[in-house]
């Protein structure tokens, strides 16, 4: 039954504030992970595929506000998939969004651990990464507006840093570095690349996981997605290419932390520069861990408020007025992929779940246009069907490219997908409706 005297997530997210986490949600993929692309394609073969996705993300991006705005509520794409193709649709669109926001974070907590451990060889690197959860979990228990204020500050420092990175690199960067073996594994590298161009935007649209608590979401939310992109197409293409010209690209290929490695080629590795930036690029990663917490618990909450997980994971703590068993849940399962898997795999797996998602509400946006042409929309997609049917064609390539190349992690996807069906059955027989309002949310 509503509870009047529940508490609800509160609004006080501005435009600087969604930016903050629109960026710091992705910025750590300019730190690391991309560089696994040019093992696969090559540095001109990943810069195409990159380019390709940077396309995808634009046209997705404009699309996928005109959903956020029209629906602001905290499932995100589960809300708008609910609604357009009822519970079935909106359980593949949760566990989706949820595959991605639970397997960024271990993917990056392996990054801070390998960052620490070039700084400071004697820290180990899984330790280091298990100990970031306890601390950030902890965090964002304090409160969405305290732990939107942490990204707005660490993902600002991250951004100065990866200016300063490229005005430091760019006076040693080389043509013929760039362009040695361009693509050595012919065009099929490109859509083996994919995933690892993902990974440089990967996960900008959970702002949508926080339109609950956005001060006017309908002018706020629009903001916060545009800046943030174009803030992000930047810092990609200067890092990647800057970086690809240091030094031959097949030395930082396959490494954990790509930029200091790079200045300390071009500085030394006891270089000032090297170890100043070892030091603040954690601030990097750190802003992506934190935002992408914030989104997976959101996630995990929208699911379990709506009937999809178990109850008590959609109380409300009546302190802090956050989902303290959804943080807690997520970050358990992060632990255990941090356990079990590599950092690549992990960020295969999360883009997987990401490009199904992206399919998804694309498909949504088009049955919402047909099925209520009158729902208030104050943000529509330019150029529609245009946009959106382009974006819907990317996907579509990225996630045929994805399942070819990575056919193991694509079964284990489908298996929790099983799982999730599974839970809908024993448990969203009678799911309450994905719009309710989060005052019906319990407390404990």
């Amino acid at each position: 039954m509503p509870n009047a005297s529940a508490p609800e997530l509160k609004k006080v997210l501005r435009p600087l504030h969604l930016w903050a986490i629109a960026v710091g949600l992705v910025i750590s993929g300019e730190y690391f992970g991309w560089n696994y692309g040019w093992a696969v394609a090559g540095t001109v073969g990943f810069l195409v595929a990159t380019l390709v996705i940077t396309v995808l993300y634009i046209t997705f991006i404009f699309s996928f506000t005109e959903l956020t705005t029209a629906i602001p509520q905290a499932g995100g794409p589960f809300a708008y998939s609910h609604r357009a193709l009822g519970p079935l649709g909106g359980v593949i669109a949760g566990y989706a969004t949820l595959i991605e926001f639970l397997f960024a974070p271990p993917a990056i907590a392996f990054a801070l651990g390998s960052y620490a451990h070039f700084l400071h060889p004697v820290v180990p690197v899984l330790p280091m990464a298990l100990g970031c959860y306890g601390v950030f979990i902890g965090i964002n228990l304090l409160g969405i507006k305290e732990s939107a204020t942490f990204s707005l500050v660490v993902t600002l420092l991250a951004v100065g840093e990866l200016l300063l990175y490229m005005g430091l690199v760019a006076p040693h960067f080389q043509a013929v570095n760039f362009l040695s073996r361009p693509l050595p594994f012919g065009w099929g590298g490109i859509f083996a690349a994919l995933p690892f161009a993902i990974w440089f935007y990967l996960a900008i649209e959970g702002v949508a996981m926080v339109a609950e608590e956005v001060e006017d979401p309908k002018r706020t939310i629009p903001k916060g997605y545009i800046y943030g992109l174009l803030t992000l197409i930047l810092l990609a293409l200067g890092v990647m290419i800057l970086t690809g010209g240091v030094t031959n690209w097949e030395r930082l290929s396959s490494i954990d932390y790509p930029l200091p490695e790079a200045l300390g080629i071009a500085f030394g590795r006891n270089s000032p520069w090297t170890r100043i930036f070892a030091s603040i690029g954690l601030f990097g990663l750190i802003a992506s861990f934190h935002a992408t917490i914030i989104g997976y618990s959101r996630q995990i909450f929208a699911l379990a408020r709506s009937g999809y997980l178990p109850g008590f994971l959609a109380q409300v703590n009546s302190r802090f007025q956050t989902p303290h068993w959804a943080l807690v849940a997520g970050g358990l399962v992060g632990c255990v992929a941090l356990l079990t898997g590599t950092t690549d795999q992990v960020i295969v797996l999360s883009v997987l779940g990401a490009v199904v998602m992206y399919g998804i509400s694309l498909i949504s946006l088009f049955v919402l246009r047909r099925k209520e042409p009158e729902l208030e929309r104050p943000f529509t997609a330019p150029f529609y069907p245009y946009f959106p049917a382009v974006a819907l064609l990317l996907t579509t390539v990225s996630l045929g490219a994805i399942v070819y190349y990575n056919w193991q992690l694509t079964v284990l996807f489908c298996a929790g997908l099983v799982v999730a069906l599974g839970l809908y059955r024993l448990l969203g027989k009678q799911p309450q409706p994905a719009q309710q309002p989060l005052v019906e949310a319990e407390i404990h």
